[in-house]
């Protein structure tokens, strides 16, 4: 029997012996528990790890395997993005009218918000943008125009880009929330709107306060029931894109702190005419015929009408500010957007599946095999979208030479004292980025589970990823 200081010694020694292993032989042992893991059973479980400097691989296990990456796509969407439109890429929206302004103010023709792209028309995400700030500078360029009255329409023009909103491959549960909200030449409000809700203990019933902002056009059928206590949020909205009903259903739990759900607008050039409108007649602007929208009259064989005077034009925010929430805040539509801008920017026609050739070609030519890049969205919502972790790792090791890289790398969150851009989608998850641990030694580190069982996976990949600190 060993004597406690002998067995205290004993300890000691082996704690020393684990503080002296190589970073990449703990890397092996704590994916090897990990891989050996009942929450992994069932599981594919991929690492890349490459030395930042030199894109020496460190370590690797299942990279060459396409996995669904969830958001951890966002990385190379962004990167693509930088690359090709350049960091001061910014969005341009116009207002216009066609037909004439008689002498008394009255507009015999059209309004027209003409889109150019930009996701973050009415966002409240950066001080220029926000859904008032907006508002106000249409009112004032039709006020200044001498507009006193409009005979005619406000049309949301989205017609730069095609008509499908939403990419294939996503699922039916998500398109009508506010992470799936789709695509669209003239976005507003990052193309969501609130529900706000209440639990009631009395029947288990769910009470549907009120949508914020109002949605009159639009019918909300209620089939929640109230969770119990500390179930919290498991509301969805199932509401198309062009719809004009949305169906809640799911739990809402009873106690929860916050006041309500975020669903999907699904048609979002149709609501930013509405919205002008709406603020027009409050400002006694009165227009003559409802708002219309340019997929409406296309549907419809009707020409958009021409702009006879431009009245202002809107830039967004520069692309740099764009990738910051972006992949700081996991913001789907930036990656569905900036996708189809990819198709519009390169003179292919506008559409999902022509953004995502344009994203592999380019790395394809960078030397990153096509086959590893199997993207069907901008992303990562898409379950069908696979990319090996060694591709991935690849694109993060080779944009560190570009001039924009530092805004990149800034746009990263921090995950576990790295900065790590994540990814989650059911069953499914990830992380990708950089770090430099307390010795110097830069890496690179890209690691993905799909099917895992159970929750609280995050922290088991975290202990992985320890081995490197």
């Amino acid at each position: 029997m060993l004597r406690k200081p002998t067995l205290l010694l004993f300890f000691f020694l082996n704690a020393m012996l684990a503080m002296a292993q190589p970073p990449i032989q703990k890397l092996e042992r704590a994916f090897k528990e990990l891989a050996e893991d009942q929450q992994t059973k069932y599981a594919i479980l991929s690492l890349c790890v490459l030395d930042a400097q030199s894109g020496k691989m460190l370590f690797g296990r299942n990279e060459e395997i396409g996995l669904a990456t969830a958001s951890t796509l966002k990385t190379i969407t962004s990167a693509t993005a930088f690359s090709i439109l350049g960091k001061d890429f910014q969005y341009q929206t116009t207002l216009g009218y066609s037909g004439t302004i008689s002498a008394n103010g009255v507009l015999k023709g059209d309004l027209i918000i003409v889109g150019g792209g930009d996701p973050t028309l009415g966002s409240w995400r950066y001080p220029n943008t926000r859904e008032g700030v907006i508002l106000n500078q249409l009112v004032q360029a039709i006020k200044n125009a001498g507009i006193k009255k409009i005979e005619g329409r406000i049309i949301g023009d989205d017609s730069v880009w095609d008509t499908q909103n939403t990419p294939d491959g996503w699922i039916w549960q998500d398109i009508g929330n506010y992470f799936g909200a789709g695509a669209s030449g003239l976005s507003w409000r990052e193309n969501q709107f609130d529900i706000h809700l209440r639990a009631n203990a009395s029947d288990n019933s769910v009470t549907v306060l009120k949508a914020v902002p109002e949605m009159p056009y639009l019918k909300i059928v209620n089939e929640l029931k109230a969770g119990a206590q500390g179930t919290g949020d498991n509301v969805y909205a199932y509401l198309p894109p062009l719809g004009n009903t949305a169906y809640l259903r799911g739990t809402w739990g009873l106690g929860i702190a916050k006041s309500g759900v975020s669903a999907a607008v699904p048609d979002p050039a149709f609501d930013a005419a509405f919205r002008l409108q709406d603020t027009l007649k409050r400002s006694g602007i009165i227009t003559s015929a409802a708002p219309a929208t340019g997929r409406q009259l296309i549907a419809d064989q009707e020409p958009i009408p021409s702009i006879t005077q431009k009245l202002v034009t809107i830039s967004s925010p520069s692309l740099t500010d764009i990738v910051y929430w972006f992949n700081k805040k996991s913001v789907n539509l930036y990656g569905e957007n900036l996708l189809k801008t990819l198709a519009w920017k390169t003179g292919k026609k506008v559409n999902t599946a022509n953004g995502a050739s344009v994203i592999i070609n380019h790395w394809a030519g960078k030397g990153v095999n096509k086959n590893a890049l199997n993207i069907l969205d901008g992303s990562g919502l898409s379950p069908g979208t696979r990319v090996t972790t060694s591709a991935m790792a690849n694109i993060l090791f080779q944009v560190q030479k570009e001039n924009w890289f530092p805004e990149y790398y800034a746009s990263f969150p921090d995950n576990n004292g790295m900065q790590l851009k994540s990814g989650s989608i059911k069953d499914v998850s990830a992380f990708a980025g950089y770090y430099t641990n307390s010795s110097g030694n830069k890496y690179i580190i890209v690691i993905n589970v799909n099917n895992y069982s159970g929750s609280g996976i995050n922290k088991k990949l975290f202990r992985v990823l320890d081995a490197l600190k």
